[in-house]
């Protein structure tokens, strides 16, 4: 195994060492980016958020035999939570709080990084993290934690342009992957926890020019604002802090929003609390929205619906639908068509207490015992949610999807909540239900019904994201750090390699000369793996 080291630096490119020329990576490219899969073009591998792959090199009768082929190093001490992206033998890998660097996907050398000095000030609920970037033609880009976006030039790692965004001192920052749409490079934002007010923006890859701006919470005159009561949606979150997916038949933009703040303390803010906790449909061309569906009306629960939506194209109920299927945090498992949002379906796939259904119109039967309260109230799930931002996996050949799950509750208690710009605002607290061990599971959820096909358990919940290919496996980490790989048909656990460092990541795969790797950031590490 090759083990290469990071390298120091400013906030700027380092290393004399350009990348190859190569092919550009186009609009059309990243559309038919399954007819490509030795490269992983966008965060989700291609537009759908399936984070399937179609290589099947490695296979269930080899991946036994897999083992490291090359590490890189990085210079960092926050979590690690990068999906790379790879195009033609050229890896380029995101590290908190926003450095990039380019690396030979063949042996972990570098060819450049940039370094981003983050200036004082800047707020984070969850630690400084960094969760991928995006390409388009000769450009790489990276959303920062000032809440900037910036353009790299994808040979050199020179700035080409930096907007900032929104400001950071408020409690804006931006920690998801950007994605390119078109001529555009579409970013979300993330600062929920500081009251700040969400929304998706678009920008010009050439030029960084700002060519449109979709809030995710109506503004003065917009009927959908009278369900926030008075005052209380000018400080009330939905930010948009993860990457969306992309229909490119119906132009659409498929995004998810997060919490209404303040958490657990729903009081001054009565109502549904639009668009909190929602699937956005969005115009790609003009920011219109199409469709909105909202899991959790007026959540006090902390359950995001932020995670990235899977787009399939299949029959249900015996009828061919465009559909968008989510595992949410609040414990139901969503089927929703994705051409005008009807909803269609869901199911609890964990312990859930919080709701009696999900009527008819999809909309949430909620139990009065489940509100938290200044006493406390038990639920399942706890905030950390069913799931998390965590990434599934869709397997086209096994019709399943795949999720990485949380069995858990927890006491959410109820507090006075205050606004002051840029600090926590934050209407409670919550702890672990008392003398229950958490639990963690990846489960196989057949597409049609939700119901579970198998289980392979966890030692405990985990944050890593699952990535399915067509060898016939599924692939994800756990907390302890054990990389393993199972068989999407029964859930059997083929392999296991101990990485020595937690995994908080999506994994990815790709093929170079002719050999299929895997890759997965662990602990302060990037890991990469091949048939011996």
């Amino acid at each position: 195994m090759r083990l290469c080291r990071s390298f120091e630096g400013a906030a700027l490119a380092l290393l004399a060492v350009a990348v190859p020329c190569s092919a550009q990576v186009t609009f059309e490219r990243i559309r038919a980016a399954e007819k490509e899969p030795h490269n992983w073009l966008t965060y989700s591998g291609d537009y759908s958020g399936r984070r399937h792959s179609a290589l099947k090199q490695i296979d269930v009768t080899n991946v036994a035999k897999l083992r490291p082929a090359w590490m890189f190093q990085m210079d960092l001490s926050h979590k690690f939570e990068t999906s790379p992206i790879i195009v033609n033998g050229v890896m380029y890998v995101s590290e908190p709080p926003s450095n990039v660097t380019a690396l030979d996907a063949r042996t972990g050398q570098p060819y450049w990084r940039y370094r981003r000095n983050i200036p004082q000030g800047v707020r984070a609920c969850c630690g400084q993290v960094n969760r991928g970037v995006a390409v388009l033609g000769d450009r790489v880009f990276v959303g920062t934690m000032d809440a900037h976006l910036v353009s790299l030039d994808a040979q050199t790692g020179r700035v080409r342009w930096d907007v900032a965004v929104e400001n950071f001192l408020a409690g804006y920052s931006i920690t998801a992957a950007p994605l390119v749409v078109k001529d555009k490079v579409i970013i979300g934002v993330s600062g929920g926890e500081f009251g700040v007010i969400g929304f998706l923006d678009a920008y010009d890859a050439a030029t960084g020019r700002r060519v449109w701006r979709r809030y995710s919470i109506p503004g003065n005159g917009m009927p959908e604002q009278k369900t926030w009561a008075g005052e209380a949606w000018g400080q009330g979150s939905a930010t948009t802090w993860m990457t969306g997916s992309y229909d490119p038949v119906l132009n659409l933009i498929y995004w998810g929003s997060g919490n209404p703040a303040p958490n657990w303390n729903g009081d001054e803010r009565a109502g549904d609390n639009l668009y909190s906790d929602c699937l956005l449909a969005i115009d790609a061309d003009t920011s219109g929205l199409k469709w909105h569906y909202q899991f959790t009306p007026h959540d006090v629960w902390s359950w995001d619906a932020a995670q990235v939506p899977v787009l399939v194209d299949a029959l249900f109920k015996g009828k061919p639908r465009k559909l968008i299927v989510t595992p949410n945090r609040n414990g139901f498992y969503y089927v929703l068509d994705r051409s005008n949002g009807e909803f269609l379906l869901a199911e609890p796939f964990v312990k859930q207490t919080w709701a009696e259904r999900i009527d008819e119109k999809g909309r949430p039967v909620v139990k009065a015992d489940a509100i938290p309260s200044a006493a406390g109230a038990k639920v399942y799930p706890s905030p950390e949610g069913a799931t998390n931002w965590h990434s599934p996996a869709f397997s086209p050949a096994t019709n399943l999807l795949y999720a990485a799950v949380r069995e858990a509750g927890a006491v959410f208690y109820k507090l006075p909540a205050s606004y002051r710009l840029g600090a926590l605002f934050s209407g409670g607290s919550w702890h672990p239900m008392p003398g229950e061990e958490a639990r963690g599971a990846v489960r196989a959820l057949q597409l049609e019904d939700g119901k579970m096909k198998w289980e392979f358990p966890l030692h405990s919940p985990t944050w890593a994201g699952l990535l399915s290919t067509a060898g016939g496996l599924v692939f994800g980490g756990t907390d302890e750090g054990h990389f393993f790989a199972l068989d999407a048909a029964s859930g059997k656990l083929l392999w296991r390699f101990p990485s020595g460092g937690r995994i908080t990541a999506n994994p990815v795969t790709y093929m170079v000369d002719g050999k299929q790797h895997v890759a997965i950031a662990s602990g302060q590490s990037l890991v990469v793996f091949s048939l011996e």
